[in-house]
């Protein structure tokens, strides 16, 4: 999760029922407050949340108590390391859902590079942000790039990847395909090589991070890409503009709104966006994001689509 980049770890996983619960029956008062924690305690903005968990705003990195921030981090890091490096256990229970996410993300995947590329040949790379146990490298990214990088806080995680990713673990029409760097640093401090990636990949991690440390990341992250090259941020979403603070693994699960205003801040255009399709109703509604660094010419889909979904329950990469 994030992973691969948090501390926090960075993929969400479910809620357990006991506190499903209590968000199914606080997600009904959403619209009236800005945000809700699991344990249904509500806050009116996320800089009362933010100032409570990290003793600043979370857009005010220099106000925040470092002390704080470290123990946001470090519990975050502290409940994935609990996790088993499987599927199911990235996947926070839902391991059902693995074949329905790369199916989708592979079709927006697909939909995305000849519109940013042409037929131009190039040697694609893409980063893994919060990538687990390489389940998005495997099953996605390996097969439409040359090389794939990796980068995951979650040091048990991340050995089973680069095992999961090894040669002869992996089947792909092109073996000129490869995992090539596997990087153990969360994203709050993980600096991409300038000019490296055609695709960076961001799934079920970016909650992790404080508004700040979200803000500082892209900002650093936009000079690690191509000519053309762009972001994809995969993520849980809220319906209304409201958040929700899991206490358990230190991750928000932000709006849509909240997203875009985060993305305007860090100098980001959206291209396109799609909504996830075929997940249990249980879960949180997902959301792919396809983020430039340019405005988008007139004609290209920015459009926010009327989200879908019932119940929060979260999910992990």
């Amino acid at each position: 999760m994030n992973t691969a980049a948090l501390p926090p770890p960075v993929p969400l996983c479910p809620i357990p029922p006991r506190r499903r619960l209590v968000l199914r029956s606080a997600s009904k008062r959403q619209m009236e407050v800005s945000g809700i924690d699991s344990n249904g305690r509500e806050f009116s903005s996320a800089s009362e949340m933010w100032r409570e968990e990290i003793g600043g705003t979370g857009t005010e990195a220099a106000g925040s108590d470092q002390t704080k921030l470290r123990d946001w981090y470090s519990k975050g890091i502290s409940y994935w390391q609990g996790v088993e490096a499987s599927v199911e256990g990235v996947l926070g229970g839902y391991g059902c859902v693995n074949d329905t996410d790369v199916k989708e993300s592979e079709a927006f995947l697909k939909m995305l590079l000849p519109l940013r590329f042409g037929k131009e040949k190039r040697h694609l790379v893409a980063l893994d942000c919060g990538a687990g146990i390489g389940r998005v490298s495997k099953n996605l990214l390996l097969r439409h790039f040359n090389e794939v990088d990796l980068v995951e806080p979650v040091s048990h995680f991340l050995e089973t990847a680069r095992e999961n990713l090894s040669p002869g673990n992996i089947m792909q029409e092109d073996d000129t395909s490869k995992a090539t760097n596997f990087y153990c640093v969360p994203l709050q401090d993980f600096t991409p090589e300038p000019g490296r990636y055609d695709v960076i990949w961001v799934q079920w991690c970016i909650g992790h991070l404080p508004d700040e440390d979200f803000i500082s990341f892209f900002n650093r992250a936009k000079a690690g890409l191509k000519t053309n090259g762009f972001f994809i941020l995969k993520e849980n979403t809220t319906r209304g503009g409201g958040f929700v603070l899991d206490k358990d693994d230190q991750s928000i699960t932000r709006s849509d709104t909240y997203f875009r205003e985060l993305f305007e801040r860090c100098g980001l255009y959206v291209h396109s966006a799609r909504d996830q399709k075929e997940l249990p109703k249980e879960l949180f509604p997902v959301k792919m994001y396809c983020l430039v660094t340019e405005k988008p010419r007139k004609g290209v889909n920015t459009a926010r689509k009327r989200k879908h979904g019932n119940r929060p329950a979260i999910i992990k990469s």
